[in-house]
């Protein structure tokens, strides 16, 4: 089935049959109306490219660095909550897929197998990635344990202060545990190859918080756990703190303001991340490829500048590249693949993804990947192109 996919949305046909419903809305929504959501894909379209000819297409590159660490190609897989929901050991099958590719992979704090299970069944350090919640202890030993994992690089999130109304979720109760209604059953049990990886399995609850976080023995006092836990006085202040005791390259994920860009490039972090969540949290936002111009042109040459939200193909990746970023996340075509067929769908997904990459750069007139700039884009001078006004840099 994974080789008849020739895209990220056939990936995501196959994952629709194969995963139950609610962790596949999960992954699958953002919030409330859902516009944000749509308009981080729906942007791209408004992005138009400069086909060029007879130029010499052979010898054709990808690699590149992201905050100073070789990549095949920059796009890194980003950290996504539940991960181990949409496939038995999600998280482990896919860092494999991606430590196979060249490409950094990245666990969330809310991820099914705990930073333990990664780096016991992976080669090369991963990336960890890093809610603040009120109870400072359990962040100290948080960042300790991925230290002692070998983590090269720490992304702190901080658009998620407060959980964003998400009415898929709501509405299919999903919680933290899962609880499992008859309605939740009946979605299992048509789901007969999901079930039997998950019974294969003992990774089935919050690895990195479950009999590590005080008070979280076990599934039935994490969900109080949660709820209390996320801080909303979150600061700048935490990312000096976090800073100075992770010791390491870190990146800051969630960043859509230029004034908060400005912030970023002076707090003393690699890297910062163009996003909103996947249009998860607030509903109505830019979308971050709209964003991203002006933060480039903002603080693009003091910080190194990353995005995500809506790649959906090897294009997007060139489009946003072409507006400054230097390096692209992605989450849902991985999950996608996860879903559609364990670590050789997270590959697939990969494979999509560089392939439209590198075709579409041949046909730009370019040969490396360092080397593209604004000057691919179709920005627009026939009265009938709808060229990306909405993308130009400004200060």
């Amino acid at each position: 089935m994974l080789d008849s996919a020739l895209t990220i949305a056939d990936l995501k046909a196959i994952a629709r049959r194969r995963v139950p419903k609610m962790f596949f809305d999960y992954a699958d929504s953002g919030a409330w109306t859902e516009g944000t959501y749509r308009a981080n894909e729906s942007d791209f379209a408004r992005i138009g490219l400069r086909q060029r000819v007879l130029v010499d297409m052979t010898d054709r590159s990808l690699a590149t660095e992201m905050v100073g660490i070789p990549v095949s190609m920059p796009v890194a897989l980003a950290p996504t909550g539940l991960t181990g929901m949409q496939h038995a050991d999600g998280e482990i099958l896919a860092a494999q897929a991606a430590e196979a590719f060249g490409v950094p992979f990245c666990l969330s704090t809310m991820s099914i197998c705990s930073i333990e299970d990664v780096r016991a069944n992976t080669q090369k350090p991963f990336w960890f990635q890093l809610y603040v919640m009120r109870d400072r202890a359990f962040i100290e030993r948080l960042i300790d344990r991925a230290k002692a994992a070998g983590c090269s690089a720490l992304v702190l999130t901080l658009d998620l202060q407060i959980l964003g109304q998400r009415h898929k979720d709501l509405r299919n109760g999903l919680s933290a545990p899962p609880k499992f209604t008859p309605k939740h059953i009946w979605q299992m049990a048509t789901r007969p190859a999901w079930c039997l990886g998950m019974l294969g399995t003992k990774r089935r609850s919050f690895g990195n918080i479950v009999g590590h976080a005080s008070n979280v023995g076990d599934l039935a006092s994490l969900s109080s756990w949660t709820k209390e836990q996320f801080d909303p006085r979150l600061s700048w202040a935490d990312v000096e703190w976090i800073k100075s005791r992770w010791g390491g390259k870190l990146i800051l994920k969630g960043i859509l303001d230029v004034e908060d860009a400005r912030m970023a490039a002076q707090s003393g972090a690699d890297a910062i991340i163009v996003s909103n969540h996947g249009g998860r949290q607030l509903d109505g936002a830019r979308s971050s490829i709209s964003a991203l111009p002006g933060i480039v042109a903002a603080v693009g040459d003091r910080i190194e500048v990353h995005m995500d939200g809506g790649i959906r193909s090897g294009q997007d990746v060139l489009k946003a590249l072409a507006l400054g970023a230097k390096g692209v996340w992605i989450g849902r075509p991985f999950l996608y693949g996860l879903g559609a067929g364990g670590r050789a769908g997270v590959a697939k997904a990969l494979e999509i993804i560089r392939n439209e990459l590198d075709i579409t750069m041949a046909l730009c007139g370019r040969r490396d990947i360092r080397t593209i700039d604004r000057s691919i884009l179709d920005l627009g001078d026939a009265p009938a192109s709808p060229g990306p006004a909405a993308f130009e840099a400004v200060a």
